[in-house]
């Protein structure tokens, strides 16, 4: 790579505090806090520090539960400063899915916020560490999650067991200067540095192992993509937890000294607002976030007259939004992006000055240094353009693997070092791709990746639920919606608000079935497996989904 930032994240942020002092780092209009790069430095230098006197070294797995509160994004770099691996946590997990992701990650530590609509995050450790409330803050003792030893609150006083965040800056008064130093010189760029999970067709997350490298580069090519420098400032409005908001957001704002301006949780009202009080320059969202916006009573209210830029993402982008977002929102540059958790995760997208019709039609070329190519998913032969094939990615964007999944790791990345990502797309002569399906049914419901086979396994429990197959129907808001046809047991009758009421506070409320169908059988094959696409279509039928099915999208 001709011109790969070979930095760690610390060395990253203290080369950018050294160019960019004065400038905003980290902006929260509405609790009046401002950071300039220099103080954004120093005070992730205390906070890793109090981590160090916690305990916390390269190499442990450090995991956030929260929104887009400023405590992720000054431990998004504490961690990264001593080689501990950020693991995030989706904000709508409920206690099945938090235990497993505590476990599997092996996480030592686990910083969490109250709650988040309807979960009460508290409660719901609580319930997966019954421990916890008789133990000693920083020495706790849990039978399922051996390695889990530190609980941290953000916010006013810490439940039992818990320690408040305000004392991890305190105990790194007591770290010498010269151990932050010796931590910082023993890290290297290409070590993991952050694990997010993403589901799989296996039916459980998966842990993906990106580096310094990975998303330092990722992030400064998706800001490049954009135009940034230092003039610019980002409304972060998408989570932290995904790639999306860490990533194309925090990182693409740091790589160039341009000033992150969060959300803490999405609502259309605050984005405008932030958007016009702090001048902001670029917007990132979901295809629904700037539908939620553009139709908002007060939108007219609002001066967007500063923005130029950002990425819709996520899900894909209906034609006609992205014309509005140019038309209405003043962002006549505005990006669109393709990837996954796996490649980093950006590996297309648009450029401010393509064509139009590029802009809203396609998710643009491959980044700087990155290969794409569009495979046969029957004999794995390149493609010429025009054909539909499987996208193939290769380059520094590629994660290092699965958290412990050796076998999965080696489905994903071939010999040759090619990511697979599953998804069907056309390539034409220039290199421009449009997405065109995915090989494995996977529903994306307004930016959320959902995993059919994931509801399936935890719908099979249920006593009365005999068979069940899950799947994606087009959803006008939300670009899909779970469906999922049921077999019952012999003899059993059940209601459809029966099937979802047994998975409300089980499962993340997007995963829960939003339309659910009694069958007596399915559509098959000559060779017996179930036909998906045919159960969509009926649905689409019956549903009277042919408008949404209709969207146009990139």
């Amino acid at each position: 790579m001709a011109n790969a930032l070979n930095f760690t994240m610390g060395g990253l942020l203290e080369d950018i505090a050294r160019r960019f002092p004065d400038n905003d780092a980290l902006v929260y209009p509405d609790r009046g806090l401002r950071y300039s790069y220099r103080q954004f430095d120093a005070l992730t230098d205390r906070v890793a520090k109090g981590l160090l006197k916690l305990g916390v070294g390269k190499g442990d797995h450090v995991a956030i539960w929260a929104t887009n509160v400023p405590e992720w994004v000054v431990l998004m770099f504490a961690t990264g400063k001593i080689g501990a691996v950020l693991v995030t946590v989706n904000t709508s997990y409920k206690s099945a899915e938090l235990e497993y992701i505590l476990e599997q990650s092996d996480a030592t530590t686990l910083f969490l916020v109250q709650g988040f609509k309807d979960t009460d995050y508290v409660a719901t450790v609580g319930e997966v560490i019954p421990e916890l409330q008789t133990s000693q803050p920083g020495k706790l003792d849990s039978k399922k999650l051996p390695f889990l030893k530190n609980l941290v609150f953000l916010g006013g006083g810490a439940p039992a067991g818990m320690l408040a965040y305000d004392e991890i800056e305190r105990l790194g008064a007591q770290v010498a200067d010269a151990e932050l130093a010796a931590a910082k010189a023993a890290l290297e760029p290409h070590e993991v540095i952050n694990m997010q999970y993403t589901s799989g067709t296996t039916g459980f997350p998966k842990g993906v192992m990106l580096t310094h490298h990975n998303i330092i580069n990722n992030g400064f090519n998706i800001g490049e993509c954009m135009k940034f420098t230092e003039k610019d400032r980002l409304c972060i409005p998408v989570p932290f937890f995904h790639c999306f908001g860490c990533v194309l957001g925090v990182l693409a704002c740091v790589t160039h000294g341009s000033a992150m301006v969060p959300v803490e949780t999405f609502n259309p009202e605050a984005v405008l607002k932030t958007v016009e009080a702090e001048k902001c320059t670029a917007v990132h969202g979901v295809p629904t976030m700037f539908i939620a916006e553009l139709e908002h009573p007060a939108f007219r209210k609002y001066d967007l007259s500063t923005l130029r830029s950002g990425i819709m993402a996520g899900s894909p982008c209906p034609i006609e939004v992205m014309k509005r977002v140019i038309r209405d929102m003043n962002c006549s540059e505005i990006t669109i992006a393709y990837g996954q958790t796996e490649s980093s995760p950006v590996i297309t997208q648009t450029r401010t000055d393509d064509p139009i019709e590029l802009r809203v039609a396609t998710v643009g070329r491959a980044l700087p240094d990155v290969e794409v190519k569009i495979v046969d998913i029957e004999t794995g032969a390149s493609l010429p353009p025009g054909k539909q094939g499987e996208l193939c990615t290769r380059g520094y964007l590629v994660m290092k693997g699965y958290y412990k999944l050796p076998e999965e790791t080696a489905r994903a990345i071939d010999a040759e070092g090619w990511l697979h990502t599953g998804d069907l797309a056309v390539m034409d002569e220039n290199g421009y791709c449009k997405i065109t399906g995915r090989i494995k049914n996977m529903i994306i419901r307004g930016g959320e990746n959902i995993y059919p086979r994931e509801i399936e396994e935890f719908l099979y429990s249920h006593p009365k639920v005999s068979d069940v197959q899950v799947y994606g129907v087009p959803d006008r808001k939300y670009g899909e919606q779970v469906m999922a046809a049921v077999k019952l047991k012999e003899g059993d009758s059940c209601t459809e608000q029966e099937i979802k009421d047994f998975c409300r506070g089980r499962i993340a409320n997007y995963k829960i079935p939003y339309y659910v169908k009694f069958v007596d059988e399915y559509p098959m094959t000559a060779s017996g497996k179930i036909q998906k696409f045919k159960l969509r279509e009926m649905a689409i039928q019956e549903l009277h989904l042919e408008e949404a099915a209709a969207l146009e999208t990139a």
